[in-house]
């Protein structure tokens, strides 16, 4: 009689692809919009490392008058590296002034510049910044940037410090920031360095990472002008206080521009999702030690998480209140509460503990309760999270395969957009919608193609139509032909050919959606690239279209990050009690 073998023990690789979700479920635009923040995004991502290697951010000049017009200047040292953050202020002034990255008008003008900046190249700088488009930076510049103050709730936290008063903050907690970002512009725009362009050891290579290290100097300038301002009006001003310095972020405005954002860097949007289902899939494989101790983290930070979402002021429209949420993660506390209880008490029969407490919990709470979960559970492996965010160096590039067989192509085709094939895309006429830009505003814009007219050029990517019209130009075709003898008969798909060849096998980087229709929410994205990948919380919605939102709100302050006193678990702040 033969024994039977033992089966293999899984690898690990196997296990964590065993872990993470489908394409098909993470990449339906409500699902993507329930993402919320976690150490991957962006803006947590950089305190992270700012916390790890006690960053250096120092004001070496600061020359502005009462009215909020002059010029100031940091310096930040990230090891062995140097940058440069003029800042070039201005008295708030109604004239072309907008929370749309349209405006001609803002409040304050900034650069990330690398190295000690010369006063040849401030100057320069001063002059070039307000041309933005026609404007062009000085070498070194790594990004311009622009906001504008929250103007009643500066002018009320200046006027309480002017009388020796803590501001109020039940009314700053209404927005949570002093300042709201306009603008970030940089790889290549305007003349600056381009991503790719920065060095194997550049501390900021990874993505995103010098945007919001801007804006995390927004706020230092922010919160530096109101002190400055109060003292100049009163010289007994008091310094605001710590806790509440912590508690305010910088905001920030995002519209339609980011669904072609979506649409023209696939490559960025399937790492950073794979990135943070990686993390996730991680997370769900740890083994609590005996006490439960990781079981215990856990539930502490959903703890955190429900007094945060119990504490929010925000108003909101069509998003999930945030009362909701709180209730939703009452359900999920009870959950983890039971699985610490059960396992203390050394009733352990989940391999997977945590990736059964996901499941169990699967379809029973609301979906950006669930995405809360799933990014609390990624400070459960705070370390192989922060080592998967410095891969996210990407090239962007995409590249076609000439000598690839039409039968090849049309496998691929058929596999990796198998969902395209089950829309309906034949929608009436009322009901198709074109992305454009406005002539008076150059900023991206969605209506009815009925409306704008026949004339209008569509932004957008007609992705799955696209796709059904290569596959049937395809499937005529002789199967073993080349692609390149393919597109000489059909240079019309020349530009899809091209996108599906180069992102073969990877599902991650296109919404499953048709963002022709009139069904299609386009907040939906937006929130993805805001609320995901940039981690701002407390995103407000406006005519499904516009939110506003706040980033690093809670982060620690400069001398936090330099004395090594920072909380690495420092995000859902509690509202601070004065």
């Amino acid at each position: 009689m033969t024994a039977l073998k033992k089966p293999a023990p899984e690898s690990d690789v196997h296990r964590i692809a065993r872990l993470m979700r489908s394409p098909g479920e993470m990449m339906q635009p409500d699902r993507l919009a329930a993402i919320q923040p976690s150490r991957i995004s962006a803006s947590r991502a950089l305190m992270s490392r700012a916390v790890r290697q006690r960053w250096q951010i120092l004001c070496k000049r600061f020359d502005i008058d009462e009215k909020g017009n002059g010029v100031a200047e940091y310096r930040i040292e990230i090891g062995s590296w140097r940058f440069s953050f003029p800042v070039y202020s201005f008295e708030p002034s109604p004239h072309g002034r907008t929370g749309r990255i349209i405006g001609r008008s803002w409040d304050m003008m900034g650069a990330l510049v690398e190295g000690n900046m010369s006063q040849q190249d401030f100057e320069t700088t001063r002059v070039e910044l307000p041309k933005l488009y026609e404007g062009r930076a000085t070498p070194g510049t790594l990004i311009w940037c622009r906001s504008n103050r929250s103007g009643r709730f500066f002018e009320s936290a200046r006027q309480a410090l002017k009388a020796r008063q803590q501001p109020n903050v039940s009314e700053l907690a209404q927005t949570c920031y002093l300042m709201r970002n306009t603008g970030l512009d940089g790889n290549g725009t305007f003349g600056t360095k381009s991503f790719l362009a920065y060095e194997g050891d550049h501390p900021l290579r990874w993505s995103l990472a010098a945007q919001m290290l801007c804006a995390y100097m927004m706020r230092v300038f922010a919160q530096d002008l109101l002190q400055h301002l109060a003292r100049l009006g009163s010289p007994q001003a008091p310094d605001m206080a710590k806790e509440l310095r912590r508690f305010l972020g910088v905001g920030n405005g995002s519209a339609l521009g980011l669904m072609l954002f979506v649409n023209n860097h696939p490559r960025l949007i399937e790492r950073w999702l794979f990135v943070r289902e990686e993390a996730i899939a991680r997370a769900k494989a740890v083994t609590p030690d005996e006490g439960g101790t990781e079981i215990e983290k856990l539930l502490g930070l959903v703890d955190k998480a429900i007094r945060f979402r119990a504490q929010d002021r925000a108003v909101y429209e069509n998003v999930t209140r945030s009362d909701v949420l709180a209730e939703e993660l009452q359900v999920i506390r009870a959950a983890v509460a039971r699985l610490l209880e059960r396992w203390q008490a050394g009733s352990r029969f989940e391999s997977e503990p945590f990736a059964e407490l996901a499941a169990s919990l699967t379809d029973r709470v609301h979906a950006e309760a669930m995405e809360t979960l799933h990014s609390l559970l990624i400070e459960l492996v705070a370390e192989e999270a922060d080592a998967l965010v410095e891969d996210l160096v990407i090239d962007e590039e995409l590249t076609g395969r000439p000598e690839m067989p039409v039968s090849r192509l049309r496998e691929i085709l058929r596999n990796d957009y198998a969902w395209a094939f089950k829309l309906d895309l034949e929608i009436a006429a009322a009901d198709r919608y074109v992305w454009y830009k406005s002539v008076t505003a150059e900023e991206p814009r969605r209506g009815p193609a009925a409306e704008v007219g026949e004339d209008v050029v569509n932004l957008g990517l007609d992705l799955p139509r696209l796709v059904v019209a290569l596959d049937r130009d395809l499937a005529a075709a002789e199967p073993g032909l080349s692609t390149a003898r393919f597109l000489l008969a059909h240079p019309q798909h020349r530009a899809i050919v091209t996108r599906v060849q180069a992102l073969a096998g990877t599902g991650l980087h296109s919404p499953h959606a048709d963002i022709m229709s009139g069904a299609f929410t386009p907040a939906h994205i937006t929130r993805l690239l805001n609320v995901g990948i940039h981690g701002i919380d407390k995103t407000r919605d406006f005519l499904d279209r516009n939110l506003r939102g706040v980033m690093f709100h809670g982060a620690p302050l400069p001398e936090d990050i330099a004395s090594g006193t920072a909380d690495d678990l420092w995000f859902y702040p509690a509202e601070p009690s004065l």
